[in-house]
């Protein structure tokens, strides 16, 4: 039986893989050049040298989409809260150059679920009004599309999940969480049938958008980005876009800035991506399955996993 978490004993998660030393510290010691090496057919690695041309690379993935959006080819991406750097850039962007993207789509990769039921966009940690701020409402009427092409996840899923069918989806971009997660993809937790082994990655593959409980790191990361530390502020449970969905998807594009995973997390899923090494526990390592990912770091986001005691 694999080890049992040493952050929450009732999850699954990346401190229960059987990771020798010697693999751990390779890891932990990988440069950005050691990285870039990392690339294959079907995984690429990118690093970008400022901060700027990082969120106007990551923005330009919406423009460069949604250009492509026609009335009898409409496409669209799935996009996430965290990173949200991008997302002015995109409405400016298209503002300045006169784009019309009254054809594209947008999916929210994700929203919180309150007693059941998804929070409203007057919520003040709503996804979905944070899009709209954002980005969508500060894009010129004449060339925004119209707003029953944006889908945003409900706790009843049964329209969001229908939504895929009006458009391809041809980018899913994201974070990734100090649980390893891409949108709240969470490892699984150790309970019923995975209590002695996680899910197996065809399974977890299978997953739809859903309702699920968050892993307390999740918790306890959103309310460090969020507000400051205040854990009761932040809802335990998501809805969230599933491994399923993103299989549909032509590409996944994953962003890393640094604030959301720690240095060690950023390297150990390259490591695992890139030596088609998928564990549920990592939930974004089972991304070593799907034909077409992307990893774009900042540079000086990545940080070191060099020893320093403060």
């Amino acid at each position: 039986m694999r080890k049992v978490s040493s952050i929450a004993p009732s999850w699954w998660d990346y401190t229960t893989l059987e990771l020798d030393p010697k693999t751990t510290d390779k890891i932990a010691a990988m440069t950005p050049e050691d990285m870039i090496k990392l690339s294959r057919p079907g995984f690429k690695v990118v690093f970008y040298d400022t901060v700027e041309e990082f969120y106007a690379a990551e923005a330009l993935e919406y423009v460069s989409v949604w250009q492509q959006a026609t009335a009898s080819n409409p496409v669209g991406l799935c996009g996430p809260i965290g990173p949200t750097e991008q997302l002015p850039i995109v409405a400016r962007i298209i503002n300045e150059l006169g784009i019309s993207v009254k054809h594209a789509h947008f999916w929210s990769m994700d929203e919180w679920v309150v007693d059941g039921k998804e929070v409203s966009d007057t919520h003040s940690l709503s996804f979905k009004k944070t899009f709209k701020d954002l980005c969508y409402n500060r894009i010129r009427k004449d060339l925004a599309m119209p707003e029953e092409n944006l889908h945003f996840p409900k706790a009843d899923t049964a329209e969001f999940k229908e939504s895929w069918k009006k458009a391809k989806c041809l980018i899913m971009q994201g974070g990734q969480g100090d649980v390893k997660h891409w949108a709240f993809n969470e490892p699984p937790k150790r309970e019923g049938e995975y209590k002695d082994r996680p899910m197996t990655v065809e399974e977890y593959k299978q997953l739809e958008t859903r309702v699920l409980d968050l892993h307390p790191i999740t918790v306890q990361q959103n309310s460090r980005l969020h507000c400051g530390g205040n854990v009761p502020l932040i809802p335990t449970q998501a809805v969230t876009v599933g491994p399923k969905e993103t299989w549909e998807t032509e590409k996944v594009s994953i962003w890393h800035a640094g604030m959301h995973d720690n240095p060690f997390g950023q390297r150990l899923t390259t490591y695992m991506i890139s030596n088609r090494i998928p564990d549920t526990s990592v939930p974004m390592s089972v991304l070593a399955d799907h034909p077409n990912v992307q990893f774009n770091f900042l540079r000086s986001g990545l940080g070191t996993c060099s020893i320093e005691m403060h």
